[in-house]
């Protein structure tokens, strides 16, 4: 499972959004001072990004929460949003060298052409499936635990 700190923001029935901060890799070792990676990501700041979150156990605004996301999923989407369009372009790049061959054309540009759309089309194929499984709770972000609340809220969930 990997696991982010996020704060709660919003509260609305069962459901809570949270807010995370997103790091750079380039804030750990040694070399900060004198890395151009590190001094790139210190000039940019750091992103907030928010998530909605089913709430499973009582949480109120401004709690510090745990959340976690699968490996199998992460790696899962990774696969479709990588994977998907590189094979595209290599299926289209071969479809396309096969009928340049084929059709005795003077230059490639058929296919470069055949590869970019085979790369799009894997695209196209990835963000449907992504729009397909947004709606699937496996792929969603889970609330581990609670780690710190916020005792001055008085907007908390009761699930009984």
């Amino acid at each position: 499972m990997i696991e982010e700190h996020a704060q709660v923001i919003e509260v609305n029935g069962e459901k809570a959004i949270v807010k995370t901060t997103v790091k750079s890799t380039c804030s750990g070792c040694q070399q900060l001072e004198s890395c151009g990676s590190g001094q790139v990501a210190k000039a940019f700041g750091q992103k907030q990004v928010s998530y909605q979150i089913n709430a499973t156990t009582p949480v109120s605004i401004g709690d510090n929460v745990l959340i976690g996301l699968s490996e199998k999923v992460l790696l899962s989407a990774a696969w479709q949003v990588y994977l998907w369009p590189l094979i595209g372009l290599f299926i289209g790049s071969i479809i396309g060298q096969y009928f340049f061959a084929l059709m005795n054309l003077t230059h490639e540009l058929f296919a470069l052409f055949t590869g970019f759309l085979g790369g799009y089309i894997g695209f196209k194929c990835a963000q449907i499936k992504q729009q397909r499984t947004a709606s699937d709770e496996r792929w969603h972000a889970k609330l581990l635990r609670v780690i710190q609340r916020n005792e001055s809220s008085s907007q908390r969930i009761n699930l009984s």
